[in-house]
């Protein structure tokens, strides 16, 4: 694909740039209008990059693979994957990192998790998985993740196999392989917080689901799995039903019929189903990459555009309405996301994915949702960690700043969205009365201004190139040491008044005598 290339201002301060215009902002007089998470922002680590086996492949990628391995997801092109050794969850560079993301929730799970045995031994894992299943985790692999959540400070996310393999003989799922999971998982010291049944239910042909899997059918599979998690794991929260896809055109006009694929409605799922979970869960990507739709995948120049952001605010809508028809009162969980499904753009692992992201976390936040699950933590173009060096990409700094700076209670900002100019706010992480606002200018041109009427930090991301993986803060590159160090991220202070965001750039904004008496 042509990359584009756009080129954005350094970030300085004093920067200095034709405005767009002034918003006042009032932190002592915010309302709350919403309450997420401690562990809002969170992550996925797909069962495919614990076990090994055929991730997506890199772009440009010529390797040749040596290791064998069956688990591509069905109805899919194989020639879209290849074969990743499992990951290293002891890397002590790849668990300080992670451990900055605390506290977090960690999903195991994605599509190759619906066809996973879970060999339960001490035993190198089989060379041919079981009958009914296209990979193998060991007990040794779900133990290092187990431990990885404990070093992290994360609380463990699942789902669990659905494919032939668990299923009785006139296809119904049985819960033999989940009882053996969830059993092992308590002996290893472990604790699975919350599951999903099937990873994705509204593509049940790549998900390995059996031949013509319908509504009905799904109804009666979570029926049999909530029941299951009643008697033998009460205090986890049963998650569903997943859903992806439903109200955005992952396939644009022009898209071959080959690859647009059988979808089931949630609408039914639900109404099979009936209001069995304890939370609403859906999963969300804008579009699906140029790896899967070629010459007809989205450009870069939507990243800064508003349709682009509201891509995420009309899916929400979609599945909040049916949320608050079927499980009205429930939480809702975004449990995977990322900029584009089939593993990411390339540009998703630059600076100019990092304005959705943002966005996404703020318009979610202000609706509610308690927690998002970036795709991925370390694997493909999306990841938050470049897969072969560990180091940082820039959603992970933007990660991060949010994890220090923003709370759990969630302000009306009491300024209006531009075309250019999102305004959120929160209250300041462990700082009573405290107010955190984060402001997206996506002007490419020009500066915005922000009208503040105490003393505030400032904490400003820019790139010198809006397709580049390097990002600044407050003018200074990002970089993490070489053993996952973090540099100090301070904050530069900004005196009472007009405070300037330059064009492309993402700038939190801390008050910290605010006197917000929602910020408890």
């Amino acid at each position: 694909m042509n990359t584009v290339r756009l080129l954005c201002m350094p970030a300085a301060i004093g920067f200095a740039a034709v405005a767009l215009g002034q918003t006042k902002l009032q932190p002592g007089t915010m309302k709350a209008i919403a309450e997420v998470s401690p562990r809002f922002v969170s992550y996925n680590i797909e069962a495919v990059e614990v076990t090994g086996g055929r991730f997506w492949k890199p772009y440009g990628s010529t390797a040749k693979e040596t290791q064998q391995s069956t688990n591509t997801p069905g109805a899919m092109d194989p020639s879209l994957y290849e074969y990743r050794p499992p990951i290293d969850l002891s890397n002590p560079k790849l668990r300080k990192l992670a451990a900055a993301l605390g506290p977090s929730y960690l999903r195991v799970s994605g599509t190759w998790r619906n066809f996973t045995y879970f060999q339960d031994d001490d035993q190198p894992p089989a060379q041919t998985p079981p009958a009914g299943y296209n990979g193998v985790m060991t007990r040794a692999e779900w133990k290092g993740v187990i431990d990885f959540a404990r070093a992290v400070e994360a609380d463990l996310v699942t789902s669990v196999a659905v494919s032939a393999g668990t299923r009785d003989a006139e296809g119904n799922w049985t819960p033999s392989e989940a009882k053996k999971f969830f059993a092992a998982t308590k002996t290893m010291g472990g604790h699975i917080a919350a599951t999903e049944f099937m990873n994705e239910p509204t593509f049940p042909d790549i998900g390995g689901a059996p031949k013509g899997y319908n509504a009905a059918q799904y109804g009666a599979d979570a029926k049999t799995f909530g029941e299951f998690l009643k008697r033998e794991a009460p205090d986890t929260r049963y998650l569903g039903p997943g859903s992806v896809g439903e109200d955005m055109q992952l396939a644009p006009a022009g898209t071959p019929v080959s690859l647009r694929i059988r979808m089931l409605d949630t609408h039914d799922l639900m109404a099979a189903s009936g209001p069995i979970y304890d939370v609403f869960s859906y999963h969300f990507y804008p579009t699906a990459s140029s790896r899967c739709l070629g010459a007809n995948a989205t450009k870069p120049d939507v990243v800064l555009t508003n349709d682009w952001f509201q891509r995420n605010v009309t899916v929400y809508d979609f599945y909040a309405k049916i949320r608050n028809a079927s499980l009205p009162g429930r939480e809702v969980w975004l449990t995977e996301t990322g900029e584009a499904g089939c593993g990411g753009d390339p540009w998703s692992s630059q600076f100019a994915d990092t304005f959705r992201f943002v966005n996404q976390l703020g318009s979610l936040a202000q609706r509610d949702v308690k927690t998002v699950m970036q795709n991925t933590l370390a694997a493909s173009d999306y990841a938050f960690l470049d897969p072969t060096t560990l180091d940082p990409r820039p959603n992970y700094w933007a990660a991060v700043l949010w994890k220090r700076l923003m709370g759990t209670e969630v302000l009306d900002p009491g300024v209006p969205s531009t075309a250019s100019l999102y305004v959120y706010a929160q209250c300041l992480r462990d700082r009573k009365g405290g107010v955190a606002v984060v402001a997206l200018n996506t002007s490419r041109e020009a500066a915005e201004t922000l009208d503040v009427p105490t003393k505030a930090e400032r904490y400003t991301l820019t790139s010198r190139d809006l397709f580049s993986s390097v990002v600044m803060l407050n003018g200074q590159k990002l970089t993490a040491a070489p053993d996952g160090a973090l540099p100090e991220m301070k904050g530069t202070a900004a005196q009472q008044g007009t405070v300037s965001l330059p064009p492309a750039s993402i700038t939190f904004l801390t008050m910290a005598t605010a006197g917000n008496s929602a910020c408890r």
